[in-house]
């Protein structure tokens, strides 16, 4: 029975599809194609008309969107236009447009794209609308948008059909345009900083920058495998060494990694590095940043997030990961000095280990373990082991720790920075001790770049630097729930799998 129903609506589908498609072809054989029209002049938005009602009641507007409701009532109809705004009104009378253009409009599906002229006024129930005294079809749909009470709900299809979600569910739309908003006053704040915005290579030989596993292709000009950027970090530091002392660049990086609610295998990285100064410089940055964007974009520098409140306006938590370990754990990595206790403690704690891990893996296991879930006010966290941060500046006063900091909310790593590495001989080392684990089959480990090895013997200033995961951001400050929510076409497994 269930089968046959469904035939049975396919079969009505169908036969609806095919109208909208026999209109089409009428208008055209008429010689009135609506796809041959280029361009209509817009004068308002939907929500500049009600803002300014007072001024523009009695005057002449345009404006165009998509019909998301019609209502024809004999010698008069309402249609509802829905545009970037927002949506509003359109009150079409026969006696105003016309006889045969209102006969046309009757014509018109939920979905067409129309643009109306006419005046702005107010309807007897008091709602502002447009007496039109003209509508010209400006695009013909030929599918039919969701069921209006049951909207689009289908997680799947709307993250496959964003065009049809955006146009459904308006707090979708108003997710996207915050998300601009955010970048476009990350930039704002930097530029006024002196940062030059730059981009550098997606496509390169060598990928550096961070531990993750890379995606590979083959560029067939040059007979050569390339690899996708999985950071942005060492071809930014080649441009502090030219001497651009501040550079910023926001762009999409790729790692080959799984899919969950915070992770997508395309992803927006904001990086950036200044001359002259050190990780403290960056937390300092990181802090004034975070709460500027706040209050520019949500007018508070307080976030809720499902129903945890986090206070950028108060001065960010400053903890190290020894001491967080030690705090959520018990475990004081200050009294273990081998890499046998470091074993022996993560055996009696249940934190799984591998067989390469060295004392400063196992103390970065267990901050993963007991310590990152409780971050959820602002924190940095400092000093991390040198085992896990090959381009990062030794602590003069403790070489086995490193001038590296990350930085979280909500429980979530937000971003990550250095005192960067300038010492081209000990960065060698680095790269020579990520080559053996990478030779023991960690394929995230790093691989020496001689390019940018000499680029440190060119000589590089002493720099702070730090890299954001600008995708976490804007879930924090819209409330979306997944990443996915906040990427406008995130990555979806084929359909023909």
């Amino acid at each position: 029975m269930a089968e046959k129903n469904q035939n049975v609506q396919q079969q009505d589908m169908n036969q609806l599809l095919q109208v909208r498609r026999d209109k089409l072809r009428e208008l055209q054989e008429s010689g009135r194609d609506p796809f041959e029209i280029t361009k209509y002049d817009v004068s308002h938005h939907s929500q500049e008309i009600k803002d300014h009602y007072s001024e523009l009641e009695g005057s002449r507007v345009t404006l165009a969107g998509r019909m998301m409701s019609k209502r024809v009532m004999g010698k008069a109809s309402f249609c509802n236009i829905q545009d970037l705004k927002g949506n509003i009104q359109s009150y079409v009378a026969r006696d105003t447009v016309g006889e045969e253009p209102y006969k046309e409009f009757k014509k018109l599906d939920v979905g067409d794209i129309i643009g109306i002229e006419g005046e702005v006024f107010t309807t007897k129930t008091g709602e502002i609308s447009i007496h039109a005294q003209k509508v010209t079809l400006l695009s013909k749909s030929l599918q039919i948008l969701p069921e209006k009470f049951h909207g689009l709900t289908n997680t799947d299809i709307r993250y496959r059909q964003r065009y049809v979600d955006l146009i459904m569910n308006n707090e979708v739309k108003d997710t996207f345009i915050k998300r601009s908003k955010i970048l476009a006053t990350i930039r704002s704040y930097l530029n006024g900083l002196g940062f030059l915005e730059v981009e550098t290579p997606m496509l390169v030989s060598n990928a550096g920058g961070a531990a993750a596993r890379p995606f590979e292709t083959h560029f067939n000009a040059l007979d050569e495998d390339f690899k996708l950027r999985i950071s942005l970090e060492l071809y930014l530091k080649r441009l502090i060494v030219g001497g651009l002392e501040r550079v910023y660049e926001i762009g999409r990086v790729f790692r080959n990694e799984g899919l969950d609610t915070r992770h997508n295998p395309e992803f927006t990285l904001m990086e950036l590095y200044q001359a002259y100064t050190d990780y403290h410089g960056m937390m300092d940055l990181t802090e004034n940043l975070f709460r500027h964007v706040a209050q520019e974009v949500l007018g508070s520098t307080r976030i809720v997030y499902n129903g945890v409140e986090m206070d950028l306006g108060k001065p960010f938590a400053r903890i190290t990961m020894l001491d967080a370990v030690k705090q959520y754990s018990g475990v004081d990595f200050n009294e273990i000095h081998t890499l046998e206790e470091a074993r022996a403690v993560a055996k009696e704690h249940h934190v799984e280990y591998e067989e390469r891990h060295k004392k400063g893996d196992i103390l970065s296991l267990f901050f993963e373990e007991f310590v990152e879930e409780h971050l959820v006010q602002p924190t940095f966290v400092m000093d991390h082991p040198i085992e896990i941060s090959p381009l990062t500046k030794k602590k003069p006063s403790h070489p086995d720790y490193v001038e590296r900091f990350e930085f979280f909310m909500n429980g979530w790593e937000m971003a990550n920075a250095y005192s960067e590495l300038n010492d081209p001989i000990d960065q060698r080392e680095r790269f020579k001790a990520q080559e053996e684990l990478l030779a023991q089959g960690d394929e995230e480990a790093n691989t020496t770049d001689e390019d940018f090895l000499n680029a440190l013997e060119i000589g590089m200033p002493p720099t702070g630097g730090i890299g954001y995961g600008i995708d976490r951001m804007c879930m924090l400050l819209t409330g979306a729930s997944a990443i996915r929510d906040v990427l406008l076409f995130p990555t979806m497994k084929s359909l023909d799998k």
